[in-house]
């Protein structure tokens, strides 16, 4: 870090001795200006802001305490050594009010004062580290509680108020505007059958960081949510009243679209509102880019999609989504009036439609019970063989009745599962569910205790007996193992590794990975790639 220096005095000759004898440039300070007195000084302060000062006391014009009085007017942090060939004390004592930090006495001796400069200039570096550490973790946390937010609207579980946070430097919250897309696994709930936790865990984390990086490229101000396994919201902010660009949220939506599909192979589809969302917006968009995304034609499958403005309530395929989320937001807040009533109008939409209606709606409630389906499987009230099992069912019944049939046995199921789980059960999920989509962030105890509304010693208590180790193990169990999965399976760096698991120094990250795994992560990372060669060879060899 280069530092900016001023040097005052009213003496030419020491002016050039200090600029030729102090070997700045070796010190890494930048010489911004002389003054021959404290009002020419000012001038240059108050324009450059240096950071350290060397200042004559016995000047014209405007002497070095008058000087130091009116800097500190409106700097306070500037490190000053004052330089004097007075020894009397009063002089001394009249500038220690000004905290200046060291003196100098004339004649100067040149050693004493290269090396006072060189501890200050020190001292200044390491200041300006720590408010730089501090600065970024209280931007952190504050992203992290406005994330909350935004992801709290999203799902809709619950009243928010309505200021609930205020942007720094900007204006009210009320005022954001959002561009809003919503990112998709195509095809989804068949992948995860196939993918075991650990490579679900791995591909939703791979996902979610290449989503992270692309926009973070696009130079806007944007947080990326994972609302459910496969899916996340991307939301770009707008301050209201900037222009929605359409043109541009496609160029930008195709460009994630393609990086996922050019790093992962993996096909993902994207779903993107037409129109600025507000906060108040934020839920009811979301259902609506779901239901866009998903009940779109099957040639729309590999594009962005454009979701289409609110239909009217009497459109057989709203009135059925309603339902099916009616449904889903009632097993979510353990209601169980608002689920069966939510089932019952169902059934009874089914009843009153006509016959013709059949082969256009069938489509609709095949998909409707897909998505109920990954909706029980997110919110574990169901497990990987009662899914498989049901998965069969569908295949197997193509009719309205039949898998409406499906659709009220899933539902009861749900519903006795959700209501047996303890108010503990839930909240430990929902602690899993956080650590599991900010494996990269910054994660601690009482983040997750404020996170889920209770005291940090009752979550302690709580995730022990649940999990059965500590928050710590926990966390840094499951680093571990996503980050010897990106090891074997990515190109990135053994220090970008470290941070996308949540450690910002490569020491710290090698010294933890070694202690869990018993090898250095470039010792792992050789060893996986050595065995995959032996196994390429011997397949080879084999054919």
């Amino acid at each position: 870090m280069k530092l900016k220096a001023l040097l005052i005095d009213d003496e030419v000759n020491i002016l050039k001795n200090l600029q030729l004898v102090i070997p700045w440039e070796s010190l890494d300070i930048e010489l911004i200006g002389t003054a021959r007195n404290g009002e020419q000084a000012l001038e240059i302060a108050r324009e450059h802001r240096p950071q350290l000062i060397l200042c004559d006391i016995r000047m014209p014009v405007m002497d070095g305490i008058e000087f130091l009085g009116a800097l500190r007017e409106f700097d306070t942090d500037a490190e000053v050594i004052m330089m004097t060939g007075y020894q009397d004390f009063s002089y001394v004592r009249s500038v220690i009010r000004y905290e200046v930090k060291d003196y100098i006495l004339k004649p100067i001796d040149y050693e004493e004062l290269e090396e006072t400069i060189a501890r200050l200039a020190a001292g200044v570096r390491a200041r300006s580290i720590e408010q730089h550490s501090i600065q970024q973790e209280w931007k952190h946390m504050f992203h992290l509680a406005y994330e909350k937010v935004l992801y709290d609207r999203i799902i809709d579980l619950g009243d928010t108020p309505n200021r609930p946070f205020q942007k720094l430097n900007e204006d009210d919250g009320e005022n954001l505007a959002f561009a809003m897309m919503l990112v998709d696994v195509a095809d989804y709930s068949r992948r995860e059958q196939t993918w075991d936790d650990k490579e679900r865990k791995l591909w939703n984390f791979a996902i979610h960081n290449i989503l992270q990086e692309n926009v973070a490229s696009f130079n806007v101000s944007f947080s990326v949510l994972q609302v459910r396994s496969g899916e996340w919201c991307v939301l770009i902010e707008r301050i209201a009243p900037d222009f929605y660009n359409q043109k541009q949220c496609l160029e930008w939506a195709e460009k994630l679209r393609q990086a996922v599909e050019n790093y992962l192979k993996l096909t993902i589809r994207v779903a993107l509102h037409p129109s600025e969302v507000t906060l108040k917006q934020l839920a009811r968009t979301y259902k609506s880019l779901q239901r866009s995304l998903n009940l779109s034609p099957a040639d729309d499958e590999h594009g962005v999609i454009v979701s289409e403005k609110a239909r009217g309530s009497a459109e057989p395929s709203q009135q059925l989504w309603d339902r099916i989320e009616e449904m889903v937001t009632g097993l979510k807040r353990c209601d169980r009036r608002r689920t069966e009533t939510a089932l019952k109008e169902l059934n009874d939409s089914f009843r009153e439609l006509p016959d013709s209606s059949f082969e256009r709606v069938a489509p609709i409630v095949h998909y409707l019970c897909i998505h109920l389906l990954r909706e029980m499987r997110a919110m574990e009230v169901i497990d990987r063989e009662e899914e498989v099992a049901i998965w069969r069912q569908i295949e197997q019944h193509q009719g309205i009745r039949d898998t409406l049939q499906v659709i009220n046995r899933l539902v009861d199921q749900s519903l006795e599962s959700v209501l047996r789980k303890k108010t503990s059960d839930v909240l430990m999920l929902s602690a899993r569910d956080y650590i599991e989509r900010n494996l990269s962030a910054d994660l601690s105890i009482d983040l997750l205790a404020d996170y889920l509304g209770i005291s940090g010693s009752y979550f302690s208590l709580l995730f022990k007996q649940h999990v059965g180790e500590t928050f710590v193990e926990y966390v840094t169990k499951q680093r571990m193992e996503m980050a010897k999965s990106l090891l074997a399976l990515s190109d990135k760096s053994v220090t970008q590794v470290g941070q996308m698991v949540g450690y910002a120094e490569r020491r710290y990250f090698t010294r933890v990975f070694s202690k869990f795994t018993g090898m250095l992560p470039s010792e792992y990372r050789e060893r996986q790639q050595n065995r995959s060669g032996k196994e390429a060879a011997w397949t080879n060899r084999e054919m």
